[in-house]
Parts: C-alpha cells; structure tokens; sequence
C-alpha cells in the first residue's frame, strides 16, 4: 500500500499527466473521435487526434509530422495492410529503429486490429526466421536497412521503409472502416541467457504499467525524447503514454550520446527516456562537450531496461540534477518499483519503492516472505503482468505473484535491492557470491568504466570469480588494483581470482550483458 504522501504525490502526476487548461470543445471532440475505435491504441491515437490534429506528435531525423498527417499515414498504411491479409488475430511485425517507419507501422497495425509483434533490430537472419515464423507473423514491416535479414523470412509478406513511405503518401476519399478490437502487443524477451521467446500483453495491462509510472513528472501536452528502443517495451511504453498524452515525440534513428544533447537543446523536452548504458555514454563525453548544451528544460530523466548501478546513478544526479528516475521491472511483470530522486540520493544502487497498484514480495525457499534486510526471489503481483509466453508456458508463479527471476532483499525504508539473477549465484568455496554487488563496485572506480563479474570452472573451489572490465580512457589501471579494490570493500571470497580487460563489454540493444559471451 502506498504512504499517503506518495499516494497525494501519485494523484497529482495523475492530474497533471491528463489535464490542462483548454478549450471547452476539445474534451467532446476526443472522445467522440475516439468512441468508434474503443480503449485501444487505435482510439488514445484518435483521440489525441480529436483534440490537438495540428499540433506535432512526432519529430524524428526527417522532420516533424502533426496528429492530422500522422492519421491520414496511418489509414493508408492500415489499408495496406488489410489487402494483405492483416486484421484481428493476424500478427504483423515490425523490425525498425527508433523511425517514423516504426510508428506508422503500429499505429497502421492497431488500426485493423492486428496482433504486433516488436522485432529485435540486433537480430541475425537465421533467428528473425525462426521468431517470424514460431509468432506466425503474416507480414514483417521493416526500415531499409533490414531488407539482407528479411531476406531470411521467404514465405512472409514484407513491407520495406521506401516501400511503406510510398503507402504513407497515398490518399484515399472512403473512410478506413473502424475496428473496436484491440490486438495483443507480443514483446520479445532479451534472449541473453536462450532463445527470445514472445510474451503476450493485452492492452489492459500496458495501461496499467502506466499508471505504475505516476511517480514520475510526466505531463500532457509535453516534449519527450525516447532514446531507448522503441521494439522493447520501455521505450514503447512511453511511445503509449505519449501518444495518450498527446505529447510530441523526439527520436533519432541511432543512439549517439552528443546528438541526443543536441536534440535536447534543439526541441527542449520535458522527459528524457533512456537504458542505462545511454547514460553511461553521455557522461563518458568530455566536459567541454557536456558543457556546451543546454539541458535545463529536463524535468525527468527515466531509466530503466538494466541495472542502472549506484556510481551512475550518483553521476547523473551530480551532472544533471534530482532529475533521475529509476524503473525496475521486466518483460514478464513490468513495472515493479520506482527510486525516485530522494530515493537515489539516499540510497544510489535502489531499484526503488513499489509502484501504484503493483504487490512486490521477497520470498523465502519456503515461499514465506523474508524478513527486512534478508535476501530472497522477487515476486511481483500486479495487472499488468503478462498473459504467458506464445509458444506456451510461463514464468513460475506463487500466492498471485509472478518471479522476476532476481533475487533481492528491503531496506528498512521499503526499499527494494537486487542482489542479482536467481540464475547467477556463483558457489565459490562454499560461498554464495551474487554479481552485481561486486559489479557495482567496481563501477564505481574512478578508472572504471564499465565491468562485469561472472563464475568460471575452478578445480580448487569448484567456480572461481572472473571479472571483464572495461577501463576510462587514459586510465593505467592493473589486475592488480582491481582485486585490492574489492579486497579493501568487501569479504575475501568476493575478491576476482581473473581480471580480464576488454575494450567493451557485450551488450544487448537495450544494454543488458550478455554474460554468456565472456569467456577467459
């Protein structure tokens, strides 16, 4: 249950996410826009529509797009679609970059209700097939650059960038017919650890993942610069919010550290919404670089999609402010926990508090819950919870709550910690080693730039501690001041028995490790 002044705190992020002084017609003008189309994707498109069809939903590397053309697109790409085959229960696929392509593709595909689902741009061929064709995908809409990988899926119907803006540009005087069906969003797991595997979530849900997020300063009629993928679900959870909130839209094809504080300086957004590795490349840019910018119009920095880690979290707040929120949660519960701010000034490495309307337990062997301060699996229990995995099964489930898959532990203020994956614990010498502790030390290395720890066969203690760690530029750093670094801040069996130094760590595109990659 929240505190009643985070509750006070909720409901004034609620009012001001929603409302605002305006005309009196444009409250009637949006809903009515939206009533044909139902509490859908399709019908918060519409009704922002209704209400503000010149104002600039998005702004992307080509330019700005108002409501009103953005839905004029979206009919004839969703007329498209419907002579392909596609409409409720009919899956389409999208494999884009943070494009206008990829939001005319959904907003086209939630026009006829079809199922979407968000393809992985980091995807070789051989794995887009088998994804395409397990999710029964009837039509993959794809920006240019992925044509060689589509290539792969010979037996469905694709739909390149040049192709889809072609369809964009068409007009047409007959109405596009209205569907009141909401199709499923099928958002793909990381895949770090096997196969990525689909996870189905009903529009219901997303909507209350939002309401998850009160705590953050999110405002109708505002900027905000999505630089988190969009094909993951935070990203395109605040493509949602946005477009429900009849906010604008700033994205960039590519991620690069110096572009996005241009662009913050150029459109001057309220929000910015990153993965964690984003701002560990902003602030490895010179301070002469970062000095150059104007950033102030930042109410909110967002994070979330991997461990953001005490030292960069320390580092953000230092540069930019108490402007940081971190959301930690998954592609199977969604959001569990927010650290405000305060939370993070008082506590860097905190996944956060409880969310609104979310349950968060740290259970037991025994599946009793644990004490304050004991270390035990998460649990989370909330309506946004995933309705299993498309290719069958789920995520081990106890009393209502679905496993997160990490282990963690609370702090006397209600704070949650993750101790790291439930799959990670290292057995070194008898000894119960989670990672990320000493990840986050060595994080916080002034030499240290990025760094990961994971268990490697032993024949005396049976697994052993090998760190892969990435140094600042310039830094003479040894293996040697690794290991007296740990040595000095934590017990013995924690100390790395290998360091090895590499130029960067291998990542996901949402900037998770792919630990499996690090060999000796």
């Amino acid at each position: 249950m929240l505190e009643p002044g985070r509750a006070l705190s909720a409901a004034a992020s609620l009012a001001k996410a929603t409302l605002r002084p305006e005309r009196f017609d444009r409250l009637p003008r949006a809903l009515l826009a939206m009533a044909p189309w139902g509490p859908s994707i399709a019908g918060a498109f519409a009704a922002s529509v209704g209400r503000y069809p010149r104002a600039t939903m998005l702004a992307d590397d080509r330019g700005p797009v108002s409501a009103w053309q953005l839905w004029v697109e979206t009919d004839s790409v969703a007329r498209a679609l419907r002579t392909r085959g596609v409409g409720p229960g009919v899956a389409v696929g999208i494999l884009a970059r943070n494009t206008r392509e990829f939001v005319t593709a959904l907003l086209g595909a939630a026009k006829v209700g079809a199922d979407v689902v968000y393809l992985n741009t980091s995807f070789a061929g051989p794995q887009l097939a088998d994804v395409a064709e397990r999710e029964a995908v009837r039509v993959i809409v794809h920006d240019d650059e992925f044509d060689d990988i589509v290539a792969n899926c010979r037996h469905i119907d694709t739909i390149g960038g040049s192709a889809l803006a072609d369809i964009a540009a068409q007009r047409s005087f007959v109405p596009l017919m209205p569907t009141r069906h909401a199709g499923r969003q099928i958002i793909l797991t990381s895949g770090t650890t096997g196969r990525p595997k689909g996870a189905r979530r009903s529009a219901s849900g997303s909507a209350s993942s939002a309401a998850g997020m009160l705590e953050v300063p999110i405002r109708a009629r505002d900027t905000v610069l999505i630089a988190a993928p969009l094909f993951h679900a935070w990203g395109l959870a605040h493509l949602c919010i946005s477009i429900a909130t009849s906010s604008t839209v700033v994205m960039q094809q590519r991620f690069d550290p110096e572009a996005t504080l241009a662009a913050i300086e150029q459109h001057r957004p309220g929000g910015l919404v990153v993965v964690p590795v984003m701002l560990q490349r902003i602030l490895a840019l010179d301070d002469d670089v970062l000095a150059r910018y104007d950033t102030s119009s930042l109410r909110y920095i967002a994070s979330s999609g991997s461990a953001l880690g005490g030292a960069l979290a320390t580092a953000v707040l230092r540069r930019f402010g108490p402007i940081l929120y971190n959301i930690y949660g998954s592609t199977e519960v969604a959001l569990a926990t927010v650290a405000t701010p305060d939370d993070l000034r008082a506590a860097p490495s905190t996944a956060g508090r409880v969310a609104l309307g979310t349950t968060v337990k740290v259970l037991g062997p025994d599946g009793g819950e644990q004490p304050t301060g004991a270390v035990g699996r998460v649990f989370v229990g909330s309506g946004a919870a995933f309705e299993g995995y498309t290719g069958g099964g789920t995520k081990e489930s106890i009393g209502g709550l679905m496993s997160s898959g990490d282990v963690g532990h609370f702090d006397e203020a209600g704070r949650l910690f993750i101790d790291g994956r439930d799959d990670e614990m290292i057995v070194s010498g008898g000894e119960n080693v989670f990672p990320a502790e000493i990840e986050d030390l060595l994080n916080a290395h002034p030499d240290i730039a990025d760094a990961a720890v994971v268990g490697v066969d032993d024949k005396h203690f049976g697994q052993a501690l090998a760190a892969f760690v990435v140094k600042r530029p310039g830094a003479k750093v040894t293996k040697k001041d690794v290991t007296d670094h740990v040595r000095a801040y934590l017990a013995r069996y924690k100390v790395p028995r290998h360091v090895t130094f590499r130029n960067e760590l291998p990542r996901t595109a949402t900037g998770k490790l792919r630990k499996s990659d690090l060999q000796l």
